[in-house]
């Protein structure tokens, strides 16, 4: 029995090992560790007794100060023999000497530096405020997140008395105020479109914490919220009236002023004066210049001088014209290096692609520049006019230089221009931009006859030449003193040893008897390419040749050994080969791409010179039946089960085996835009079923909304492409996978009008599965439109058709389909019977994807059942599915499930935080309906937790979808925007 503090203990104290492995948290549960093993800290009163000496730091306590402690004013009688007992049974955990006896009380004393968690905290917290102060913002959020992570639920859970109340107050403020820095940091950084759901999860629970609020409001308007920002406001203001009397503190009145007024210096971080120069971002993305540049000194003059003078103009801009192979890049790029001194923020390069079919979109551009500069992913915009401000602003106060190659016009050149003093551009292309005001034009035209022999010279050697100058000028001249075609010609020279100049003047002389043709624009680069194409042995020739029919802005290498009929180490060798004599450019490891003018003449080379003729039929050919043969494998390991791979068309190529679905999808959404390029060009007779059938296959595209835009645009002008044929059959498959693309954007009318005329076709095809795929959708959309019976008879036609195929997963789908409508119906038990076997016959089948569709059907049927718990739970596993899956239209739908349930389970703050997650990943897809019912759930939401004003503009921006939309769903929104409904 302890018989009480009456002298000093005489303790052995703890070695430094022994004191380093003791570790407590107050942060959270009162808990103790011995290295990582846990110890019995005893009963809630035991553990206040520990809490009360750990957070003295060491100091003591006395008997009387811990009975208060732990029982306030009205303690037990029995408290001291209390406190003597918790002290004796704490000390047979802890190590020894460290909870002493001293001055008629106890202290805990001998910790490690950070054996508690809120002295980590704090020193965590000292050091970001350090940082801060250094001007590393990047570096005190980061601290100041492992400081916060501290906190493991309510600090002191469970521990009773006056003590740990009073606490527990205090470090809840203080993990309030790390979390207000951290915020302010984040908003400081750009990441205000990230913060914008915290902070109102944050505002709902701390209504009268003006801080936040005003955050939050900076947040909302750094989205282009500024509505919603200037709503928080008058919530605020109305709350702290009715609750308090008093009127927002005079930071937050000012911010909601600087917003009215739209405050320029709201629209990006005010960073302290020591800060920006710690996190500004230095671009350097110039190409290599050529070791043996040659000439051009008069224009490396000229244009070195207007660049010097960009620091006294806004800006300094020239554009160099010329027919293609005449130097242009060379030059600027060259130029560029000697200007890096004067434009020590930054150089920025693009090449535009003017020159091919498809020139770069300038908001394409703007985003990858804005990445460049620092901005992160989520604070880019999505429109051309607001990437190009943002870019503006950007290099305001910068000096960088931008390097803007092979641009198609004016037009594309005119968004991408700095704008501001100091910066400078330097604009390549094929025509002169009369039309871009301000800019320096300069012409470039052929070399001189003695800088083309100085370039020749500098590649092929000067003792070679020396013994041959006739022959060298022969040879400069044949080449329309163009040098691309110099550069090319004397490359080949040099890797000859065993060649002389003469050889190569006379197989100049030989291949170039119109030479009034060599100055004819392009034709001069064709003429220099047919020099290297006339050296390849014919294995090359024949790889140029065919690789070149292939659209798509690059090829892989098991693509391009399957157009060429070859295994894939000798293709690999052969374009390896074709990469050395740069008629090919290697894209990355693995992929290859041609230049746009380079493609053009290898086609021509093709239709010229590929016996049989019917070799390059072939071609494309096998490359369709690859993609064909891949994309359903991708199709079969992702749906097993499903019929759909047995009623494409027959492959006599095969493609690629994957052992998991994960690299199954890496390679869909790696090939998308070849793949879709390939479907695009495949209309001829003998091509056109396999490539709708691939267009169906790569369904996967469409449905996860990151290829949305381009698979719709292809399957028009298949469904065209398949009508033009008088191809009923195919037609039909066409427009499923038409009306799917405009059924998952949101086009409920288009896709309901192209899914009934494919029933219509599959059935005059007798082709039944593309028939049972729409009358599935048809049963979709009429949900969509409230047309509940007409929905019920498509779905049951879906159900009977897929189970006449053999269709498991099919039959699922529109069982769960089904469901739905059952559950707009009233009938919410059929409704759960129907998800649950369709999901019951996905799990069977090992479908993992499906089975998250049907997970979000049963999710949906169980909240409508007042089942929360287990609605929650199918959600939340079909969401993860999804996003495991890369699907960002279902993983944002099945946030907004989650949203929906949230609030009918009474959880606003939540839903409001599931719903602007969901918001946010459905941008750009799944049309503007989805949008207006997330919208709709966000100000059901934010109404609930005290953010009326909020709530109100995203009605009002429901609303407008709506009605725009001529949707019925605008009459539920105009409710909620009446007074009655928001009181």
């Amino acid at each position: 029995m302890d018989g009480g503090p009456r002298v000093p203990e005489q303790r052995r104290a703890p070695s430094p090992a022994e004191a380093a492995a003791l570790r407590f948290s107050v942060l959270g549960p009162v808990r103790a560790w011995r290295a990582e093993e846990p110890l019995n800290t005893g009963s809630p009163q035991q553990r206040a007794l520990l809490a009360a000496l750990l957070l003295r730091e060491g100091r003591t306590a006395t008997a009387a100060e811990l009975i208060d402690a732990l029982w306030g004013p009205e303690p037990p009688s029995q408290a001291l023999a209390a406190v003597r007992t918790y002290a004796s049974r704490l000390r047979k955990v802890l190590d020894p000497g460290v909870l002493v006896s001293e001055s008629g009380g106890y202290a805990v004393r001998g910790l490690g530096e950070d054996a508690l968690d809120l002295t980590t905290a704090q020193n965590l917290a000292a050091e970001a405020e350090k940082a801060k102060n250094g001007g590393d913002l990047h570096q005190a959020r980061e601290v100041l997140g492992r400081a916060l992570a501290q906190w493991d639920g309510e600090p002191l859970a469970g521990v009773p008395g006056p003590y740990a109340e009073t606490q527990r107050v205090r470090l809840e403020e203080l993990r309030l105020q790390l979390l207000e820095s951290r915020l302010d940091m984040d908003l400081e950084q750009g990441c205000h479109a990230e913060a914008v759901s915290e902070l109102t999860a944050l505002t709902a629970a701390h209504p009268l914490r003006e801080r936040l609020r005003e955050l939050l409001m900076l947040a909302l308007y750094r989205s282009g919220r500024q509505a919603e920002a200037l709503a928080v406001y008058a919530d605020t203001r109305r709350l702290l009236a009715e609750e308090l009397g008093v009127d927002p503190r005079p930071g937050l009145r000012d911010l909601q002023q600087r917003i009215l007024q739209a405050d320029p210096a709201l629209a990006e971080p005010s960073a302290p004066a020591a800060e920006p120069a710690a996190v500004q971002v230095r671009p350097a993305q110039l190409p290599a210049t050529v070791p043996d540049f040659t000439g051009r000194a008069g224009f490396v003059t000229e244009l070195s001088e207007v660049l010097a003078s960009a620091e006294g103009r806004v800006m300094a801009v020239s554009a160099l014209a010329g027919i293609g192979g005449v130097g242009k890049t060379t030059l600027a790029v060259h130029v560029a290096h000697q200007a890096r001194s004067a434009f020590p923020d930054g150089q920025l390069y693009v090449d535009l692609q003017g020159a091919g079919p498809r020139a770069a979109e300038p908001e394409t551009v703007l985003g990858s520049f804005l990445r460049a500069l620092g901005t992160p992913d989520s604070s880019v915009p999505d429109s051309l006019e607001d990437r190009a401000a943002l870019y503006r602003s950007v290099l305001d106060g910068r000096r960088v230089l931008v390097l803007l190659d092979n641009a198609k016009d004016a037009a594309q050149v005119r968004p991408l221009l700095p704008g501001t003093e100091g910066c400078a551009a330097l604009v390549t292309s094929r025509v002169r931009m009369v039309d871009l005001a301000g800019a320096h034009l300069v012409d470039l035209d052929v070399m001189s006859p003695d800088e083309a022999l100085q370039l020749f010279t500098k590649i092929v050697g000067a003792e070679r030449v020396a013994a041959e100058r006739e022959a060298a000028l022969d040879v400069v001249a044949a080449c329309g003193f163009l040098p691309l075609a110099i550069r090319i010609a004397a490359s080949r020279l040099a890797a000859r040893r065993t060649w002389t100049v003469s050889v190569l003047a006379a197989k100049l002389a030989d291949e170039r008897r119109r030479l009034d043709e060599l100055q004819a624009g392009d034709l001069a680069v064709k003429a220099t390419f047919e020099l290297g194409y006339g050296a390849l042995d014919p294995a090359q020739a024949r790889a140029f040749r065919l690789l070149g029919l292939a659209d798509g802005p690059d090829i892989s290498l098991a693509a391009a050994a399957a157009a060429l009929d070859l295994p894939v180490e000798p293709t690999e060798d052969l374009l390896e080969s074709l990469v050395d004599t740069s008629l090919l450019e290697s894209a990355a490891p693995g992929r290859y791409r041609f230049h746009d003018l380079v493609r053009l003449y290898a086609r021509a080379c093709a239709e010229r010179d590929e016996q049989p003729p019917g070799e390059r039929e072939a071609a494309m050919s096998r490359l369709l039946d690859f993609y064909l043969a891949t994309a359903a494998a991708v199709y079969a390991i992702e749906r097993p089960g499903d019929r759909l791979v047995e009623h494409l068309e027959t492959t006599e190529y095969p493609g690629l085996a994957f052992q998991d679905r994960h690299r199954a999808q890496d390679w869909l959404y790696a090939e998308a835009m070849t793949l879709l390029a390939c479907v695009r060009q495949s209309t001829a007779p003998g091509l056109l079923r396999r490539a709708v059938d691939l267009l169906w296959a790569a369904v996967d595209l469409t449905e996860s909304g990151a290829n949305s835009r381009e698979y719709e645009a292809t399957a028009a002008a298949m469904r065209d492409a398949a009508h033009a044929a008088a191809d009923v059959r195919t037609e039909g498959r066409a427009l499923v996978t038409l009306a799917n693309g405009h059924h998952l954007i949101g086009r409920f009318e288009l896709a309901n009008e192209q899914a009934s005329e494919a029933v219509r076709l599959a059935d005059a095809a007798d082709d039944p599965l593309p028939g049972c795929w729409a009358s599935n959708m048809l049963g979709i959309i009429a949900l969509y439109h409230n047309r509940l019976e007409d929905g019920e008879a498509h779905l049951t036609r879906a159900i009977d058709s897929f189970r006449a195929c053999g269709d498991g997963p099919g039959e699922a789908s529109a069982l769960c389909n089904l469901s739905r409508i059952h559950l707009a119906m009233g009938r919410t038990a059929s409704a759960v019977s129907l998800a649950q076997q369709g999901t019951g016959m996905y799990d069977a089948m090992g479908h993992a994807l499906k089975g998250a569709n049907g997970r979000y059907a049963l999710g949906l049927a169980l909240t409508q059942g007042g089942q929360y718990d287990q609605a929650a739970e199918r959600l939340q596993e079909a969401l993860e599915v999804f996003r495991d899956s890369r699907m960002r239209l279902w993983e944002g739908m099945s946030l907004f499930r989650l949203a929906e349930l949230d609030l009918a389970a009474e959880r606003p703050a939540q839903a409001a935080t599931n719903a602007e997650t969901a918001l946010t990943l459905l941008r750009g897809i799944g049309g503007e309906w989805r949008r207006g019912n997330v919208l709709t759930v966000l100000g059901r939401a934010l109404s609930l937790i005290g953010h009326p004003g909020r709530a109100q503009v995203c009605w009002r921006e429901a609303l407008t979808i709506f009605e725009g939309l001529g949707s019925a769903e605008a009459e539920e929104v105009k409710s909620l925007l009446r007074p009655s409904a928001v009181a």
